[in-house]
């Protein structure tokens, strides 16, 4: 019998996830007394993402100018100060999106909508939950599904609700605005403990029953039918590690919350600013590692005094100055805010001297490019923390799946699955 010793944290890997354990006492496990303090910084994950795309004329650089030697086009100006510090990279795609309202839908999966015969509409998970599986293992939260407080069909984004999406395909909901999303991570829970126990173990008894129930009715169902059950089997293995995991963090206060409560009522350009503030507090405090967020683009516009719709926006066309106009604004003030973000993040420390910026993963894009365009999504990508290489104009050849960017970032951040979603394998010319 083996003598080496048994890790705390055990996980079960396939070939496209990370699926966690229960918090077993024969595995090591210990209740903690106050949230664990790594012993070096931890990696994290961030998808920033948009709908209704951006200008193709002013937002890409020019793909004759391919490596660090490139001019920054119009749309990138905010971010100038931070040039060396990311990269965009050219030519990726998910070749099964056909929606050309959908900006986030199958963004992070590189799903086939018609992927199962008989069915309308199918998706898989996301590379954000991939990531969550293990990066999410010793955080209170394994992954934050943040949310704009409009409408997401107005902002482009298409059907879910956030951007992330379950080992089978299924919508993981969002967090809407700032002010809920403040309380998710820093409201104090005042449910006496023992209570907080009786309603888990409530929770787990009718999970049982339930579970015992579907096993006797799974005797004698056709194959499709049992093709359902066993779907529903997964929903109700991910609610008993969503109980694990509340389990683990009972009687472990809150962090107190760096920033103050957001004010009610933001839009548009502040209320992004404000959720970056959010975000960036999450990861200070190591409440979660892996973060998404599902931008405002309607009340963006508004907020920067465009009265032209998103939608129409986007078909700007290169003739049309009102709508052209309209999109170069969204673009530059898109930019900048994201630019604040960068700021923050490098001048946030971490307790061994590096900055956030160091440990983090960031991607910022879309699945639509413009008008009804699918193709060349825009993809910025930043951060030190999955050995990427930055401060370039990357342009990859024709039909390169997007997914194989996340491939790349997973990778980097330890996540070693074989695939995701379509990929055919790692950007090698992003690895640096």
């Amino acid at each position: 019998m083996s003598t080496s010793p048994i890790r705390r944290r055990h996980f079960l890997q396939s070939s496209t996830a990370f699926i966690a354990l229960p918090a077993l006492e024969s595995l090591g496990f210990r209740r903690f007394a106050s949230a664990a303090v790594p012993a070096s910084p931890p990696k994290r994950l961030v998808f920033l993402g948009f709908g209704w795309g951006i200008t193709t004329e002013s937002w890409f650089p020019d793909i004759k100018q391919p490596g660090a030697d490139y001019t920054l086009p119009e749309g990138l100006k905010p971010l100038a100060r931070h040039k060396a510090d990311f990269s965009v990279v050219q030519g990726l795609w998910n070749k099964y999106s056909n929606d050309g309202h959908w900006g986030s839908t199958m963004w992070l999966t590189g799903a086939n909508r018609f992927g199962e015969p008989g069915q309308n509409f199918h998706n898989s998970i996301s590379a954000d939950q991939v990531a969550a599986a293990k990066l999410g293992l010793d955080t209170r939260f394994a992954s934050l599904q943040l949310n704009g407080s409009e409408n997401a069909e107005a902002s482009g984004h298409g059907p879910g609700l956030s951007m992330a999406w379950d080992v089978s395909g299924k919508p993981i909901g969002g967090h809407k605005g700032p002010v809920e999303a403040y309380h998710r991570l820093f409201s104090k829970d005042t449910t006496p403990i023992e209570q907080q126990k009786a309603m888990l173990a409530q929770k787990r008894s009718v999970l049982d029953t339930v579970m015992e129930n579907a096993r006797v009715m799974q005797r004698g169902l056709g194959k499709t039918d049992k093709g359902k059950l066993d779907e529903y089997f997964q929903g109700i293995r991910d609610i008993e590690t969503r109980l694990s995991k509340d389990e683990q963090w009972i009687g472990v206060p809150q962090p107190k919350a760096p920033i103050p409560e957001p004010a009610p009522g933001l839009a548009g350009k502040e209320e992004i600013k404000i959720m970056y503030d959010i975000m960036l507090a999450a990861m200070q405090t190591d409440s979660t590692r892996v973060l998404t967020y599902r931008q405002p683009v309607s009340t963006l516009l508004t907020s920067i005094g465009i009265k032209v719709a998103p939608h129409d926006m986007s078909h700007y066309h290169s003739t049309m100055g009102e709508k052209l106009e309209a999109s170069k604004q969204r673009d530059l003030t898109q930019s900048d805010l994201l630019a604040g973000f960068i700021d923050k993040l490098k001048a946030t420390k971490e307790a061994d001297g590096s900055r956030l910026f160091d440990n983090i993963a960031l991607a910022y894009g879309s699945n639509i490019r413009t008008e009804h365009s699918l193709d060349n999504c825009p993809t910025l990508l930043t951060g030190g923390g999955a050995g990427i290489k930055l401060g370039h104009n990357i342009v990859v050849s024709k039909d390169t799946p997007l997914c194989n960017a996340w491939l790349t970032l997973l990778h980097g951040l330890g996540v070693n699955v074989e695939r995701h979603g379509d990929s055919s394998g790692v950007l090698k010319e992003l690895i640096a």
